[in-house]
């Protein structure tokens, strides 16, 4: 139960792959691995080991591997532990549901521009329900067509959240007539945390897996918060 329960967070929240890093990444820091990893951070990474490909509706056959950025983090197994704790309230007992997490995902690692939280979380995406337009609409930001009024006030959360830590009034009334209380509260958790692991995997260069899509390219017009 602890094994499946740990291993359907990181799915969520984090995921696991197979061991492949795409090319030309430079590493500051050196995903540990599991021969290296201490005691405390074999006992919480350990689980990451099981196949995920049924969570990610992949069907693929590889055995995966525990992600980068968890490898790089099990250099500092004391804060590994509680992140993990949070992780799996956020990811367990949220109350948004995952298509909206992961659009708040997505554009929290484009607004960083954190090629491995965008590799990832464009996995995570499609498989809740986001479709490969929308997620090239991401970059667009807010004031892209066709986003319902949901996703436009999530996506306006997201930039707001980023560039200035609080949210407009107008944007607040928004998202306040479309969600609970415990969603809003839940919404800049959701920006808060992914923003913190963008920051990690661009500070430590956590090196992205081959085979995952990476940051597209700035366009003529593509918003960036």
């Amino acid at each position: 139960m602890i094994r499946s329960t740990i291993a359907s967070v990181l799915f969520f929240v984090l995921g696991v792959c197979p061991m492949a890093f795409a090319e030309g990444t430079v590493t500051r820091l050196r995903p540990l691995p599991a021969e290296e990893w201490s005691p405390e951070a074999r006992r919480l990474l350990g689980a990451t080991h099981e196949n995920v490909a049924e969570l990610e509706g992949s069907g693929a056959a590889a055995a995966p591997r525990t992600l980068n950025i968890l490898r790089t983090m099990a250099h500092h197994p004391t804060i590994l532990g509680p992140f993990l704790g949070f992780a799996s309230a956020l990811a367990q007992e949220g109350t948004l549901s995952r298509r909206d997490s992961e659009l708040l995902a997505l554009r929290a690692a484009w607004n960083c521009q954190s090629e491995f939280e965008w590799g990832h979380h464009v996995v995570f995406a499609r498989a809740a329900g986001l479709s490969d337009p929308e997620i090239g609409r991401i970059v667009d930001g807010p004031d892209a067509s066709d986003w319902s009024p949901e996703d436009r006030a999530l996506l306006l959360a997201a930039d707001q959240l980023h560039a200035r830590q609080q949210v407009e009034d107008s944007v607040w009334q928004e998202l306040a007539g479309r969600f609970s209380e415990a969603q809003l509260v839940e919404i800049p958790f959701v920006v808060g945390q992914y923003t913190m692991l963008s920051m990690v995997a661009n500070a430590t260069g956590v090196p992205l897996e081959a085979g995952h899509d990476p940051l597209p390219a700035r366009r003529p017009g593509a918003h960036l918060e």
